[in-house]
C-alpha cells in the first residue's frame, strides 16, 4: 500500500515538472492547436486522463505544481502598500469608475502600449524580437476556477519595473497625487479628482473592480521571468520557478469575484472587446470553442462467405455518418481595421458608406463626410458623417447627451455618453474621433473638464462647417430641409462661428420662389444699397402682403422673407454679413436710400400732414408713441411700427404662443405694453380725407372713430394681436361703420326678444281657440 502511495506522488511530481518544462505555465502564450477529435473524445469519455490533460493545456495556462507553488511562496519578496497608497487603492476601486466593465479595456490598452513599445524598439534593433516575433493579445477564461487571463507579447517588465510600476502608483508622483487628492476631497470636486487620477496612470488597478486577487507574470528581454501577486492590500514579487516560459511579455491572471463571473463568458468578452477595443492595432484572440460537423464512414461489419460474391464497389455505396465535434481554437475578435487611420485618398466611397452603416445602423448612405487629421497643440484623427435624415424627435432631446460621436484614445474606445465634442446645434453629426494626446485611462467624467477636449471641439466644429459648405447645390437643398433649424440655432448660440454659419443660411425672398443664400442676396443688391432688408411672419403669403414691404418691392429692392419661427431670432443675433447690416423693415430707424428729389418730396409731405400726425399723436397718445409720414407704405393706409428694441408683430406672436413661460412674466408684460409708432400713407385716399376732416374740425367724432379703427386695422395688418378688450371695441366700431354704409341710423338697435317663462313657454295669455282645444282634449 505504501508503495502505491509513493508511486502516485512520484507521478504527480513528474507531471508537474514536465508541464513546467514544456512552457505550460502562467504566462504561456504559445498558440495551442487542439486535436481534431478533442471535442469528440471529450463527449465520449470525461474520465480519459489524456483528454483532461489536453483540455488543461489548451484552456488554462495556470499550471504551477504543488512544489512550484511552495517554492514561489518561500522565495517571494513581500511588500506592504503604504497607508496612503492603500487609501488611494480604495478610492480607485470604489470611486474612480462607475462602470466596472472597463477593466478589460484598461488591461487590453496596457497590453497594446507594451506591444507598441517593443515594435518601436524593433525599428532600430530587430534583435528585440528574437524571443518571439508574435505581437498579439490573447484572452483565456477558466469558468470553473473563476480565472481570467490577459496575455500580451509586448516589452514586458523587469523585477524593478514590477516593484516600481505596480507596487507604487505613479512612482515618485504618489505624494503629489495624494496631496491633490486631499485638496479635492476638501473641495468635494469629483470631476477634478478624476482628472487628476487619469494623469497618474492607474488604469491597471481597475482590475480590482472585478478581482479580489491579481497575479502578473512578466518577462523582459533584459531580465528573467518574475511573478507579481497582490490582493489590493499588499503584494509580493518572486522569480518564477518554471523559468522563462513566457519568452517575452506579460500575463495577467484575474481571480474574479463571485459576482463578476459573467466576465468569464465568451459572449461577454466578445461584446466588451467589440465595444472598447475592436480598433486596437494588434490582434486580440479569445480561446473559445465552436462546433463542427464532420463525416465519418460507418464501420464495416465482418464479411461473411456469402458476401464475397458481392460487387467490388459495394464499399463506395456505404453512407457516411455525420457527427458534431467541439473544437477549441484561437478566435480573432478585432478584424475590423480602423478606417480613419488610413489616408483619405486610399479609402473608396463604398468603404466609407459601409463603415457609416455599420457605425450608425442607418440604411441610407450619408449626406456628407469629412475625413481628416488635425495637428498642432493636440493631434487627432476624425471621420465625421452627416445622416441623410434627422430623427423627428431630435429637438425634443435638444441639449441632452447623445451617442453620435465616439471618442477613442489610441484606437481604444473611451466613451460616447457626453456631448462636449460637438455643440448642441451640431448634435446630428456622427462619427469617430481618435486622439493620441488624451490620457488613455481618462474617465468619462474627466473628459468634460479636460482642456484638450475644448481644443478638439473647436477644430471639429470648423471642419464640420467646412464640410457643410462643400455640399453640392442639389444635395444642399435636401440638407436645408432637414437641418435648417440647427444652423439657425448655431447662429444664435455660437458667437465665435457666426460668420461661418451665416454663409450656410438660406431664406425665401421677394426675388422668386427659390431660396437664396445671403452671399447671393448681396451680389444682387442695388447700387448704393447698404442694408439687407427682411420681414418676418408665419407664412410666405403673410409676408408677401405685409404693408412694410410694399414700397420696397415696388421700387426693385429685394426683401428676405423669414417664415420659420426661429428666423427672426437668428438674424437679430447676426450683426452683419459681408459688411452689410440687417434691417427689419417692420421697425423704426428704417433707412431707404433715396435721392435728393425723394428727400425733398418727403419733407413736403411731412409739412403737409403735420396737422394730422400731431392730431393723431394727441388723440391716440395712450396707444402710440407718435405718428409720422411713412416711407415704406404703398397700398395700405397705415401701419404700426415697432421701436428699435421692441417686439415686432411676429415676435410678439411667438412669445405669446410659448408654452414654457411663467403665468406672469414681467419681461413679456413689458414688451406687450410697449407703444408703437403709427405710420400713415400720404397717398392713400382715407388718409387724405382724414386730414381734410381734422383740418376743418379737430373735434369731428367721425374722424376720431375713423382714427381708432385705422389704429386697430394697422395693428392687425402689422401682425400684432389686439390686447385688453381692443378686439371687442374694434368689432363694435366696424359694426357701426357698416350701419352707416348701409344708410341705417347710427343708433339703430336689434329687436328685443319676447320674454319667456322658466319652462320656455310664451308668457302671453292663451287665446280662446287654444282654451277650446284644451277643453275638447280633456273631454276626450
Amino acid at each position: 500500500m505504501k508503495y502505491l502511495v509513493f508511486l502516485a506522488v512520484g507521478v504527480l511530481f513528474l507531471s508537474g515538472w514536465t508541464v513546467a518544462q514544456e512552457g505550460v505555465g502562467v504566462g504561456s502564450v504559445e498558440e495551442v492547436t487542439a486535436d481534431a477529435d478533442l471535442g469528440a473524445s471529450r463527449e465520449a469519455s470525461r474520465t480519459d486522463a489524456e483528454t483532461v490533460l489536453r483540455e488543461e493545456e489548451a484552456i488554462s495556462p495556470d499550471g504551477l505544481s504543488v512544489a512550484q507553488q511552495r517554492e514561489l511562496k518561500e522565495k517571494a519578496q513581500n511588500f506592504t502598500f503604504q497607508t496612503e497608497v492603500n487609501r488611494m487603492m480604495k478610492l480607485i476601486i470604489n470611486s474612480l469608475y462607475r462602470n466596472k466593465e472597463i477593466f478589460l479595456r484598461e488591461l487590453i490598452s496596457n497590453g497594446s502600449d507594451a506591444l507598441d513599445k517593443i515594435r518601436l524598439m524593433s525599428l532600430t534593433d530587430r534583435g528585440v524580437l528574437d524571443a518571439t516575433e508574435d505581437l498579439s493579445i490573447r484572452i483565456k477564461a477558466d469558468a470553473e476556477k473563476r480565472l481570467l487571463h490577459i496575455i500580451d507579447t509586448g516589452i514586458g517588465m523587469t523585477k524593478n519595473d514590477l516593484v516600481n510600476n505596480l507596487g507604487t502608483i505613479a512612482k515618485s508622483g504618489t505624494a503629489d497625487f495624494l496631496s491633490k487628492m486631499q485638496d479635492n476631497e476638501k473641495q468635494s470636486n469629483s470631476q477634478e479628482m478624476n482628472d487628476m487620477i487619469g494623469q497618474f496612470g492607474v488604469g491597471f488597478y481597475s482590475a480590482f473592480l472585478v478581482a479580489d486577487r491579481v497575479t502578473v507574470v512578466s518577462k523582459h528581454n533584459d531580465d528573467k521571468q518574475h511573478v507579481w501577486d497582490s490582493d489590493a492590500s499588499s503584494f509580493s514579487v518572486a522569480d518564477d520557478p518554471r523559468g522563462d516560459t513566457l519568452k517575452r511579455g506579460t500575463h495577467i491572471t484575474l481571480h474574479l469575484k463571485e459576482e463578476a463571473a459573467d466576465y468569464l463568458q465568451p459572449d461577454t468578452i466578445r461584446s466588451l472587446v467589440k465595444k472598447y477595443s475592436q480598433f486596437i492595432n494588434f490582434p486580440i484572440y479569445l480561446w473559445a470553442s465552436h462546433t463542427e460537423t464532420v463525416e465519418e464512414p460507418e464501420e464495416a461489419e465482418p464479411a461473411s462467405e456469402d458476401e464475397d460474391a458481392q460487387v467490388e464497389d459495394a464499399e463506395d455505396k456505404r453512407e457516411s455518418k455525420k457527427t458534431e465535434k467541439t473544437v477549441w481554437d484561437w478566435e480573432l475578435m478585432n478584424d475590423n481595421k480602423p478606417i480613419w487611420t488610413r489616408k483619405p485618398a486610399d479609402v473608396r466611397d463604398e468603404e466609407y458608406t459601409q463603415f457609416y452603416k455599420t457605425l450608425t445602423k442607418d440604411t441610407a448612405a450619408p449626406l456628407a463626410r469629412a475625413h481628416f487629421v488635425a495637428e498642432g497643440e493636440v493631434t487627432f484623427r476624425a471621420l465625421l458623417f452627416v445622416p441623410r435624415v434627422q430623427p423627428a424627435d431630435s429637438f425634443n432631446r435638444y441639449g441632452t447627451k447623445t451617442d453620435h460621436i465616439k471618442l477613442y484614445v489610441r484606437r481604444v474606445f473611451i466613451t460616447d455618453e457626453f456631448n462636449e465634442l460637438m455643440p448642441n446645434y451640431l448634435a446630428f453629426v456622427q462619427g469617430i474621433v481618435d486622439s493620441d494626446d488624451l490620457p488613455l485611462n481618462v474617465s468619462r467624467e474627466t473628459l468634460q473638464q479636460h482642456k484638450l477636449v475644448k481644443i478638439i471641439k473647436k477644430k471639429l466644429v470648423r471642419k464640420v462647417l467646412d464640410m457643410l459648405k462643400k455640399i453640392s447645390d442639389d444635395e444642399y437643398e435636401h440638407f436645408w430641409k432637414e437641418y435648417s433649424t440647427n444652423i439657425k440655432l448655431g447662429v444664435i448660440e455660437d458667437p465665435s462661428n457666426r460668420s461661418r454659419l451665416a454663409k450656410l443660411l438660406r431664406f425665401h425672398s421677394s426675388r422668386g420662389e427659390d431660396m437664396t443664400f445671403l452671399a447671393d442676396y448681396v451680389a444682387r443688391m442695388k447700387p448704393g444699397q447698404k442694408q439687407i432688408y427682411y420681414i418676418a411672419g408665419s407664412s410666405r403669403a403673410e409676408v408677401e402682403r405685409s404693408p412694410f414691404a410694399e414700397r420696397l418691392v415696388r421700387r426693385g429692392y429685394e426683401v428676405l422673407f423669414l417664415t420659420e419661427a426661429v428666423d427672426e431670432y437668428c438674424l437679430s443675433s447676426l450683426p452683419e454679413f459681408d459688411g452689410h447690416k440687417f434691417q427689419n423693415i417692420a421697425k423704426e430707424m428704417f433707412d431707404l436710400e433715396e435721392g435728393d428729389r425723394e428727400k425733398e418730396q418727403l419733407e413736403a409731405q411731412r409739412t403737409q400732414f403735420e396737422p394730422l400726425t400731431k392730431w393723431l399723436g394727441e388723440r391716440l397718445g395712450s396707444y402710440i408713441t407718435r405718428a409720422a409720414v411713412s416711407r415704406r407704405l404703398a397700398r395700405s393706409p397705415v401701419a404700426l411700427v415697432a421701436t428699435a428694441f421692441g417686439w415686432t408683430g411676429n415676435m410678439e406672436r411667438l412669445a405669446m404662443s410659448n408654452a414654457h413661460q411663467k403665468a406672469d412674466d414681467a419681461q413679456r408684460r413689458h414688451h406687450l405694453s410697449q407703444k408703437k409708432m403709427l405710420e400713415i400713407n400720404p397717398r392713400h385716399p382715407v388718409v387724405l380725407e382724414l386730414l381734410r376732416r381734422v383740418t376743418d374740425d379737430p373735434d369731428d367724432p367721425l374722424a376720431l372713430d375713423t382714427a381708432r379703427t385705422l389704429l386697430r386695422t394697422a395693428a392687425l395688418r402689422s401682425g400684432y394681436m389686439l390686447q385688453e378688450g381692443q378686439a371687442i371695441e374694434f368689432a363694435d366700431s366696424v359694426d357701426a361703420m357698416l350701419q352707416r354704409a348701409l344708410g341705417l341710423p347710427p343708433d339703430a338697435q336689434p329687436e328685443l326678444e319676447s320674454e319667456s317663462d322658466p319652462d320656455g313657454a310664451d308668457s302671453q295669455e292663451p287665446s280662446d281657440e287654444v282654451d277650446a282645444e284644451a277643453d275638447e282634449h280633456d273631454e276626450l
